[in-house]
């Protein structure tokens, strides 16, 4: 396949991933619904935390599309974790 094409599938996979990730996270260990829980996040200034922990996710992503021999799709999700690591930077700087 397309080099370009595997890559930016990777990155949408990411993407999917860093957000199930997240709501997951705040439906399991938040009392509060997901709406509220992200309003609490922005007002204790805890959004990068968030997107932190559903990060983690990607991992399994990540080391997923390796195992199967997909290392554009694997490049990807890496480029997906650094967006995510740059926009927790954005919430952490400003």
């Amino acid at each position: 396949m397309n080099t370009k094409k595997e890559i930016l599938i990777g990155l949408i996979v990411g993407i999917i991933a860093n957000t199930i990730g997240t709501l997951l996270y705040i439906l399991i260990f938040s009392d509060l619904s997901v709406s509220e829980t992200y309003k609490a996040a922005v007002a204790q200034e805890h959004v990068g935390s968030l997107l932190a922990l559903g990060a983690v996710l990607n991992l399994i992503a990540f080391f997923g599309f390796l195992r199967i021999k997909r290392d554009n799709r694997a490049k990807g999700v890496l480029l997906a974790t650094i967006l995510t690591a740059f926009i927790i930077l954005y919430y952490k700087v400003f």
